[in-house]
């Protein structure tokens, strides 16, 4: 168990840290995110949305507990990189614009099916009582 506590909390400190990072400048509409969120052709006011909602999912996703609702903030976690990440390539931006977000992608995948094995691990633990 202290395996999977360990990898789990690897992945979800990473993949939190990105999706706080990536939260701020959208909420705050720092030009930088502006002049992307341009470049990409969706409207500005769709930025504190987005920022508010990954700042949530960043919360929910360190609090304890929560089971379902983490499952949304893994759905949502997952639209928002597989979409950013779309979006670039869509546009023609280099690899180097884009990579970030699949590691994003892959920091939730392996957060998510940890955060199973947690649960898993949890129950297989309390039957045995």
């Amino acid at each position: 168990m202290k395996k999977i506590q360990s990898i789990y909390w690897i992945f979800t400190g990473l993949l939190a840290v990105l999706m706080l990072v990536g939260s701020i400048p959208d909420i705050a509409k720092v030009e930088s995110a502006v002049d992307l969120f341009n470049h990409l052709g969706y409207p500005e006011y769709l930025l504190p949305f987005l920022g508010v909602a990954k700042l949530l999912g960043v919360i929910v996703l360190l609090l304890p507990g929560f089971s379902r609702l983490k499952e949304w903030v893994y759905a949502g976690f997952v639209f928002d990189l597989a979409g950013a990440t779309y979006s670039t390539i869509a546009v023609g931006d280099p690899f180097s614009s884009w990579w970030v977000m699949v590691v994003g992608l892959i920091l939730a995948a392996g957060s998510y099916v940890y955060h199973h094995k947690r649960l898993q691990a949890k129950a297989a633990g309390s039957a045995s009582f």
